[in-house]
């Protein structure tokens, strides 16, 4: 199969961070953690490719040891949701009747209000720190996977060849294994590859608030607060965390994006030879 240049773009560049959030910790020149306060604030160095922070700390090293936490916290994030939202939009979708008015409901309640501000008041009651981050995140982010599941099986469910399934003996869960978990797998595809931007931006906002990593853990996020003090005496300290944010970010949106061209136009194609 021939995968289009957008989508293999995104690929590439997302792989490319993927693999140094594996091995970034082995291969930083210098050790992450380490503050030198008479090598603080120094210019790009063969010793130091991308300059020291104000505590004299290795920016490239920080960089590259933070890909694992915040790629890795995205990827748990994404689990996460995905774990609590796509259940329960199969639960509510393939019921009906008082349990799906009763989830979505709870769907509507929670997706009232903003998520950014939904996250950071679920971080700030739980204290700052990775997995409070974690658990605040995924509070807001299961109600997309909910409701494009259960939007999925509503419109599978009344088909000949579930409403077969259904008469030839098939059990609720047989069905959904075989006939509606394959249809809602390109939906929830592309909105896992965009997600995992949008939760590495909402990551980093609450990082930069203080509630997400804390000192000394190199994390995106958490540079970008470090850096904030020294913004026009060392704009370096903002500027490499924040553009790895915007190129992970890109990847994601890349791939999305691709897949959604290329789902929607093999979903119509299917549609015009049925």
């Amino acid at each position: 199969m021939k995968i289009p240049l957008f989508i293999f773009m995104g690929m590439v560049l997302y792989g490319f961070f993927l693999i140094l959030a594996f091995t970034g910790s082995w291969l930083a020149p210098n050790d992450p953690l380490l503050i030198q306060m008479s090598e603080r604030l120094q210019p790009p160095s063969f010793t130091y490719p991308l300059g020291t922070d104000h505590l004299g700390r290795c920016i490239l090293s920080r960089i590259m040891a933070g890909t694992h936490t915040t790629l890795g916290l995205s990827t748990a994030v994404i689990v996460a949701v995905a774990v609590i939202g796509v259940p329960i939009g199969f639960l509510s979708g393939y019921k009906g009747g008082r349990i799906d008015a009763w989830l979505m409901r709870v769907a509507d309640g929670a997706g009232a209000l903003p998520e950014f501000l939904v996250a950071v008041a679920v971080a700030g009651f739980l204290g700052p720190g990775l997995w409070n981050v974690l658990l605040a995140i995924a509070c807001v982010k299961w109600i997309a996977y909910a409701r494009i599941v259960r939007g999925v099986v509503q419109t599978e469910r009344e088909k000949e060849y579930v409403l077969a399934s259904i008469v030839s003996g098939s059990s609720g869960w047989t069905i959904i294994r075989r006939h509606l978990l394959r249809q809602a797998a390109s939906p929830l595809a592309i909105l896992v590859a965009g997600d995992i931007g949008r939760t590495i931006l909402l990551l980093s906002a609450l990082s930069y608030l203080g509630l997400g990593a804390q000192p000394p853990a190199p994390e995106w996020g958490a540079m970008l607060n470090d850096g904030r003090p020294y913004f026009q005496a060392a704009p370096a300290l903002m500027l490499y965390p924040g553009l790895c944010i915007l190129l992970v970010v890109l990847a994601c949106n890349m791939v999305s994006d691709g897949l959604r061209d290329t789902l929607d136009v093999r979903s119509k194609q299917r549609g015009i030879e049925i």
